[in-house]
């Protein structure tokens, strides 16, 4: 059940493809830099120069040379280790980019400054403004640092969607905006911000002329944002309704489950009320402190009836859930990270077609991949495993403390 209290910019006539993992996500986004006619804009948190991302950097660089206008923004603190070896290869193959928030350097990175918590953590690319991509996928090989147990690395398990209708403009407009608000930061390009705002008129003249393609059959879809001005709970929020509203099955995959009071309320509230609430969380530790204090919710989530199972073959990376008939998919976690400082980007889908078949996906991982977590399994674990699982979940609370914003939370 769709929330009908949110003021949702809902698209109608969308074709929406579900993408697994980076196997499928990466050959459809660099086919979709091949064919691009015009341009191509591409927003990630993390880039690596591993064996994918030089893939992703020699598409970029063929499109640069067939003419087509290549813009790239890449997070200063989830790339901080090519940061600047990737600004010189957009720069050498006549892209343009930009760098969110870079880290300081030399002393004053050692200041310790809650404002530098602020990170664009979503990940979209637009390709000729017909075409996009969002999800949780970095520009990073799925088979880098992930374990090993002898017989192989398995990838990490994510998500993202292939767009095309006019959900796409939103994501454009996102971009956009986010594009003209770093250039208005930049003190050296102050030249090129004013000539592109005369040009915006034109721009918008054409851009109204070339209608958004849409699709009949068609699926209904909303895009939606979280920032730190106009945007700053509506993913929470819409989470929180489609929760209150559910009356059959609750599917959440979430990397970093640390929810706020209203989450974890929501959640109870559904599985009392008869609900079915499944909720697949990391099972291997990527970045312990999370892990550990996720865990330290566990016995509360199973004495309200929330069924928790952890992934196993691979590190879990996915954000997505199925509410019913409505799906999420996107770069938010359900975290303070997420929910209360970084720039964030889901694409919130109504369709019960859509909702089978990401289920479906998820459910096959649970039962193939993935260990049920029972009373008697929190019951088997050590006093001192409790105690640092105890610790873990205190030192999240502090730092919410620290960011002043542990009221919202």
């Amino acid at each position: 059940m769709a929330p009908k209290d949110q003021r949702l910019n809902w698209r109608e006539g969308n074709k929406i493809d579900l993408l697994r993992n980076g196997g499928e996500f990466f050959p459809s986004l660099c086919a979709a830099i091949d064919q691009a006619r015009r341009s191509v804009h591409l927003e990630t948190y993390i880039f690596r120069l591993d064996r994918t991302g030089l893939k992703v950097l020699d598409h970029l660089s063929e499109a640069c040379k067939r003419g087509i206008k290549v813009r790239v923004v890449i997070d200063g603190f989830g790339s901080a280790d090519h940061a600047r070896d990737i600004a010189g290869m957009l720069a050498d193959m006549g892209a343009r980019y930009r760098i969110y928030r870079p880290e300081p350097q030399g002393l004053r990175a050692m200041r310790v400054d809650p404002r530098r918590l602020r990170r664009l953590h979503r990940k979209t690319a637009v390709v000729d403004n017909e075409i996009a991509f969002v999800g949780g996928i970095n520009i990073l090989d799925d088979y880098e640092e992930v374990p090993d147990d002898g017989a192989g690395p398995r990838p990490r398990f994510d998500f993202a969607v292939r767009l095309e209708g006019p959900i796409v403009a939103d994501v454009a407009r996102a971009q956009r905006s986010l594009w003209l608000r770093m250039a208005w930061r930049r003190r050296d390009d102050w030249a090129a911000f004013y000539q592109r705002l005369r040009n915006w008129g034109e721009w918008r003249r054409a851009r109204v002329a070339r209608p958004m393609a849409r699709f009949e059959p068609g699926r209904r879809a909303a895009f939606l944002l979280r920032d730190n001005v106009r945007y700053r709970q509506t993913i929470e929020n819409v989470y929180l309704a489609t929760l209150a509203g559910a009356r059959h099955d609750i599917l959440i995959a979430n990397a970093y489950f640390f929810p706020g009071r209203r989450l974890r309320k929501a959640l109870e509230e559904a599985a009392h009320r008869g609900v079915r609430v499944r909720l697949l969380l990391q099972g291997r530790s990527e970045y312990p402190l999370q892990y550990r204090a996720c865990r330290y919710m566990y016995c509360k989530l199973i004495d309200d009836g929330i069924e928790l199972y952890e992934y196993m073959a691979s590190y879990l990376h996915a954000k997505v859930a199925v509410m019913d008939s409505c799906s999420m998919v996107g770069s938010s976690n359900l975290d303070p990270f997420s929910l209360l400082l970084a720039r964030e980007g889901n694409v919130y889908v109504q369709d019960a077609s859509f909702a089978r078949e990401l289920t479906e996906a998820l459910e096959l991982e649970m039962r193939q991949n993935s260990r049920r977590v029972r009373e008697e399994d929190l019951q088997r674990r050590g006093r001192v495993g409790r105690w640092i699982d105890a610790f873990s979940y205190f030192m999240l609370r502090v730092g919410v403390a620290i960011t002043g914003k542990s009221s919202e939370y």
